[in-house]
């Protein structure tokens, strides 16, 4: 696959890790070897994974003069995070639009990403009702901010358009190029499953390198036939846009949605379950919204046998660990 012909932001310093999880794998009875990925630990104020997407957005924002940025996300939103994060970075302004999903959800003086916001100094922040037209809301604040004389450039929430997925479709190039090297033979691959853009990026990927390890996503807020289409249709349009000539085929795009609970950042016992496991026995701290929830449905996975005995899980970790501290009282 060939990158060099968009524009990309140097964020990455190397490949994130790539690791076994013994003490997870033994708690978990043994039958099946787990391992991470950890975008976690990504450049960016606290990482995570819309750092590999914001690479290329960023980057196709500053060639078109851009000198502000728009995007929009739930009221704990990992990618606003990270986007006024990389903002910051480059001089550029960010105004954020927020989705209040969950009524009375926002608070402003909120811990945990709400908290970083304002330290990153984004320039203003709207919220919006759960089910607003978000492309809707950050056109109005295109043409708020063009009439002031500013540059603006919406970036979608999730970074999640085919621009972004470029980063998730690097990222298993990356994944592939780190198991060849260890000589590692992975089964599957687990991936939160969320505005869609690192699961098409990923399977696009996977695709583009002929790497054959199939791909599962663990669903945040959709069903799983909603959001199989989002995935789909996204990763087309990723495919065509990278020139992979292999495409992408319906059946490569597979979710689970028993996992999302009663929606979309409310929390679940398998979710607590699943960051308290991670946190005692690898040390690695999982967000309550998306990896969290992915975690929790490959636990469940593992311990239904769905994945055969002896097999080698990859599980790829998206970050978001700011978010736990707006949970507090969840986990307590």
């Amino acid at each position: 696959m060939n990158f060099t012909k968009f524009p990309r932001r140097n964020y990455l310093q190397g490949a994130t890790p790539l690791e076994l999880m013994p003490a997870l794998t033994q708690a978990l009875g043994n039958d099946v070897n787990l391992y991470i990925k950890r975008d976690d630990l990504l450049p960016g104020s606290a990482g995570g994974n819309k750092t590999r997407k914001l690479e290329f957005c960023i980057a196709d924002a500053m060639e078109q003069g851009a000198d502000t940025i728009i995007t929009c996300g739930a009221v704990q939103s990992n990618h606003a995070r990270l986007t006024a994060s990389w903002s910051a970075k480059e001089g550029l302004d960010c105004h954020l639009i927020l989705e209040e999903r969950v009524k009375g959800s926002y608070k402003e003086d909120a811990s945990g990403n709400n908290f970083l916001f304002e330290l990153l100094g984004v320039k203003s922040i709207g919220v919006v009702p759960g089910g607003s037209d978000m492309m809707g809301e950050m056109t109005k604040k295109l043409d708020e901010l063009t009439a002031a004389g500013k540059k603006p450039y919406i970036i979608p929430g999730g970074a999640s358009n085919a621009i972004g997925a470029l980063g998730y479709a690097v990222c298993a190039e990356e994944s592939m190029g780190q198991l060849n090297e260890m000589r590692l033979d992975i089964d599957h691959i687990v991936v939160p499953s969320g505005s869609a853009g690192t699961h098409a990026g990923m399977v696009v990927g996977m695709n583009g390198v002929s790497g054959g390890i199939p791909i599962s996503g663990i669903n945040v807020s959709r069903p799983k036939d909603v959001q199989e289409e989002i995935v789909y249709k996204l990763a087309l349009e990723t495919a065509e846009k990278l020139g992979v000539k292999t495409g992408v085929a319906r059946e490569d795009i597979v979710c689970f949605d028993q996992y999302v609970g009663p929606g979309y950042s409310l929390p679940t016992d398998s979710m607590v379950e699943a960051v308290k496991l991670f946190a005692k026995t690898e040390a690695i701290l999982l967000d309550p919204v998306y990896s969290g929830k992915a975690a929790a449905g490959l636990i469940d996975l593992v311990r239904k046998g769905h994945f055969a005995k002896g097999s080698n899980v990859l599980f790829l970790h998206t970050g978001g660990s700011p978010a736990l501290y707006a949970y507090m009282d969840t986990f307590r």
